[in-house]
């Protein structure tokens, strides 16, 4: 049996439905701080089947030592926590006690329950602003430009030191580039609260009318157009990836680090000119101050993951945005339609 921190999330939901899909027996545990129990009736209609739903927080350790007292969990896949790099610059206390420390009661309880397998959901934000394109896993971490990225370069350090103290533990580190896109049913997707805090979601609210246009942070980087260049990878393709690395670590011990990303960048404006050919809209957007703490160019080199997981990004850049389009115009309003 599975335990999916932040099941309900993002990428958690998109998690779920693979697991299920897969014959795994999940448990989720989820605040729906930023997520919505509606993904999980969802995925549960997609896949015909079913999960054990348990609505807590990481950091309770009463909560956590339930759970594995209840159900017999062999390995944790590790997706809660918050994750908006511009909130991180303005509220860094609150990202260190919910990503840190909640990581580390996580880890305290799985200890106690002699739970040694994990799947840890990091960043490319751990590698700064790097000296070299594309990223490999041999690029040494370095300071992150932002309290998010710090405190997925904290978690990791925390699953080294308890794999070098204990080798008994089966630790994968999945550091992702920019995930986009949505399952191709158009049922799950990215529902952020609020102003969304990613590119792709904010596009695509103002290709449903909700927003006027979008702001893009500066278009004075040394890159092609100006604009900042990220490595966009379908959601799809970043669980499948998970699901090869849970795979690997059930027969290799020990600590274990793969990039989750296509190798390939796309710049601001390429997003903006691929959504509007897949969604048929005009795009306004207005340039504005470059944001504190992004970089000027991010993509990743991922033959690592394919030679020992044989996993490979499928999914091409329009897929993203065809599947991001299928899910914003069906739900307008994200879950709460």
């Amino acid at each position: 049996m599975i335990l999916l921190t932040g099941g309900a999330g993002y990428i958690g939901s998109h998690m779920l439905l693979k697991l299920l899909e897969s014959n795994h027996k999940v448990v989720v545990l989820d605040n729906l701080l930023n997520s919505s129990y509606e993904s999980i009736k969802r995925v549960e209609a997609l896949s015909n089947k079913q999960c054990i739903f348990v609505e807590g927080n990481i950091r309770d350790s009463e909560c956590l030592n339930s759970i594995f007292n209840k159900y017999n969990i062999d390995a944790v896949l590790h997706f809660a926590g918050l994750k908006a790099v511009g909130e991180s610059t303005e509220k860094p206390l609150l990202y260190f006690d919910n990503n840190i420390s909640g990581s580390l009661q996580l880890l305290m309880s799985m200890q106690k329950y002699s739970v040694k397998k994990i799947v840890f959901s990091s960043s490319a934000t751990v590698y700064g602003d790097p000296d070299e394109l594309p990223i490999s896993e041999e690029c040494p971490m370095s300071m992150p430009t932002n309290p998010y990225g710090y405190t997925k370069m904290a978690v990791e350090q925390m699953l080294m030191q308890v794999v070098e103290s204990d080798p008994t533990w089966s630790v994968a580190t999945l550091r992702y580039f920019n995930p986009v896109g949505a399952h191709d049913s158009g049922m799950i997707g990215e529902d952020p609260n609020g102003t969304p805090n990613n590119l792709l979601p904010y596009i695509a609210q103002v290709a449903v009318g909700k927003r006027d246009k979008l702001f893009v942070y500066g278009n004075d980087y040394a890159t092609y157009d100006g604009t900042g260049i990220r490595d966009y990878i379908h959601v799809m393709d970043l669980v499948e990836g998970h699901l090869s690395a849970l795979d690997y670590i059930v027969n290799n011990l020990g600590y274990h680090v793969w990039n989750l990303g296509t190798g390939s960048g796309h710049s601001v404006l390429d997003m903006v000119k691929a959504f509007e050919k897949a969604s048929n809209t005009n795009i306004p957007y207005q340039i504005v101050e470059k944001r504190a703490g992004d970089i000027a160019s991010c993509y990743a080199d991922a033959t690592k993951a394919h030679q020992q997981l044989n996993w490979f990004a499928q999914r091409s850049i329009e897929d993203m945005m065809e599947d991001t389009w299928r899910w914003q115009s069906k739900n307008p309003d994200g879950y709460t339609n």
